[in-house]
């Protein structure tokens, strides 16, 4: 799975764009909390990706695309979907009903991780490096630390539920490398995410209609609706492009730390728009998620590594 779409270091519209995304991902916590109370889980999932998939659709026509024909191409998007959507949503949305959202956070957040290691295995220029790894453990720790000692509880209980989460990660890092080929085969991203999302659809429709056999539900409200669009036009639609636009431009790896980001951003958005409250925890989590990115970015342990010499310099050519 070699690909010209590297592991590089992020310049500052790359990390922009991943903190974007992660905002956009964090957010979506505050629309499904509203459609939630409303839909069942299968639902939800199948209307976020369908109205996402009906947007970009709409937009490629009015810019005068189309997607791609070819067999390999739909066949690729059908595995990413698979990858990126069927299976961990559904892992996900089983694995919360059994456990605490806190505790499905952190075992979420091991995406990365496992990304560090499939990459290494799958990939030939985005191998692991000492820095990587140590950056990828320590922003781990700080999701952990930022969500609560309370969440660590329930480890150890529900351990099938537990798993699956585990899996929905496991599938995001898989995912992520799966989703290189579409640079290799020449499709841009806002068709590869509508690609995506479409074949996801197509996947995830049959599915709902199976699970939550939605027309025997309540018609939803205003609300309901206004965070279903929140949801697919925002936290899906939009959030996809910039997904495959960041795996084009940085690779894999990097794209995988918005794991870290979108605790912190979900965090900070319910401190700004619902007066949450920000406690020690938080601040001390996310120094250390900022403290693992730089170490994976690399760049200012370099700069610290070569300050002494550059003082010696300094002090030998005043001499």
């Amino acid at each position: 799975m070699s690909s010209s779409a590297g592991a590089r270091v992020m310049g500052a519209r790359e990390w922009g764009m991943l903190i974007a995304l992660s905002v956009l991902w964090g957010g979506s916590f505050f629309f499904i909390g509203i459609a939630v109370k409303a839909l069942p889980p299968f639902t939800i999932v199948a209307l976020r990706v369908t109205l996402a998939a009906a947007a970009l659709l709409l937009l490629i026509r009015a810019l005068g695309l189309a997607l791609p024909r070819r067999r390999e191409v739909w066949l690729a998007f059908f595995g990413m979907g698979l990858l990126n959507n069927l299976v961990p949503f559904s892992l996900i949305v089983w694995g919360q009903t059994h456990i605490a959202s806190g505790l499905a956070s952190i075992l979420n957040a091991t995406t990365p991780l496992f990304g560090v290691v499939v990459a290494h295995l799958l990939t030939d220029d985005e191998k692991m490096t000492a820095n990587k790894l140590t950056g990828v453990l320590i922003g781990f720790f700080g999701v952990a630390v930022m969500i609560g000692p309370a969440a660590i509880g329930g480890l150890g209980s529900n351990v099938l539920a537990q798993l699956a989460v585990l899996g929905a990660a496991f599938s995001y890092s898989l995912a992520s490398v799966f989703a290189r080929r579409f640079k290799r085969m020449g499709v841009a991203p806002l068709l590869t995410a509508t690609g995506q999302v479409s074949a996801s659809s197509l996947m995830l429709v049959p599915l709902a209609l199976i699970a939550d056999r939605p027309w025997t539900l309540a018609f939803p409200g205003l609300d309901v609706w206004a965070a279903l669009l929140g949801i697919a036009l925002i936290s899906t639609a939009l959030a996809y492009v910039l997904f495959f636009r960041i795996l084009e431009t940085s690779g894999a790896t990097n794209l995988m730390l918005v794991t870290f980001l979108i605790p912190v951003s979900a965090i900070l958005l319910g401190a700004v728009f619902l007066g949450e409250r920000l406690e020690p925890k938080h601040f001390l989590g996310m120094t250390l998620i900022a403290a693992g990115l730089a170490a994976i970015d690399g760049r200012l342990l370099k700069r610290l590594r070569t300050l002494p010499a550059q003082r010696k310099l300094g002090g030998e050519k005043k001499i």
